[in-house]
């Protein structure tokens, strides 16, 4: 038993944390979306589907990578997403998000809202993964 804990332990390593880009309610994709950007000309790209007309926050690209989840649409206030950490498993990276909505009789603003979490972690090839966890 001890044994295959210390091997899970082994294959799941913490990665340094992660510095936040941009957070917030409003963002230009409709639909859920989780993206990647390794390069200068992926993450410009990506900023255009987002928030057309805004300059990208700058980003070293020989030394970070861009990550990020969008929600999509919401017919209301009081959803939000948050990465809260990632981690390497089996040589991917996994990135980990909280997905927060409203209590069910919770009055909220009736406002169409998408949220979204773009953060930059540090440069790494091979796979992304992204995983829904609870708080």
């Amino acid at each position: 038993m001890l044994f295959l804990l210390l091997a899970a332990l082994a294959q799941t390593t913490p990665t340094p944390p992660a510095r936040t880009i941009e957070r917030g309610q409003m963002s230009f994709l409709d639909a859920p979306r989780q993206v990647t950007a390794r390069t200068a000309a992926e993450w410009a790209a990506a900023w255009r589907t987002h928030a057309a007309g805004r300059q990208p926050p700058a980003v070293d690209f020989s030394k970070e990578m861009v990550v990020g989840v969008f929600l999509g649409t919401r017919r209301t206030s009081g959803y939000a997403v948050e990465i809260v950490r990632t981690r390497e498993e089996n040589g991917a990276l996994v990135v980990q998000y909280v997905e927060t909505q409203p209590a069910p009789r919770a009055i909220t603003a009736q406002v169409i809202t998408m949220p979204y979490h773009l953060v930059a972690v540090p440069q790494r090839t091979g796979e992304v993964r992204f995983e829904k966890v609870d708080k």
